[in-house]
């Protein structure tokens, strides 16, 4: 026969994983980055939308591009030198940085590409 506090302390441990999961795995909103990047920042976030631009320097370790997720824009850093094209719609998944903070204004907010996903449309 278990003891009964084995099995609750395993339930428990269960669903907080699993609620842990579920965080991840949720899509996190431009809009949310822009107007808290303190609770994200250093943080792995994904974010679902169309690239409005995409540029590089050739010789340079790494490309831009920005996404619109219908809540606001934000830039990506690709380091892989893997860049969607305008018009593209992708999941992105990254740190989310800033080049610095001002008076409590962030600046330079971006994600620092970890993966990239095409989407279908």
């Amino acid at each position: 026969m278990q003891n009964p506090l084995i099995r609750l302390l395993g339930s428990v441990t269960l669903a907080l994983t699993l609620s842990g999961c579920a965080l991840a795995v949720r899509n996190t909103q431009v809009a949310d980055l822009k107007y808290n990047p303190g609770r994200y920042y250093n943080k792995t976030v994904a974010i679902d939308g169309v690239v409005t631009s995409a540029w590089g320097v050739p010789l340079m370790p790494f490309k831009l591009y920005k996404v619109d997720d219908g809540t606001g824009e934000v830039t990506v850093v690709a380091q892989d030198g893997r860049t969607p094209t305008k018009g593209s719609h992708v999941r992105v998944r990254g740190k989310v940085s800033e080049v610095a903070t001002f008076g409590g204004q962030s600046v330079g907010l971006h994600l620092r590409q970890t993966d990239l996903d095409f989407k279908r449309r």
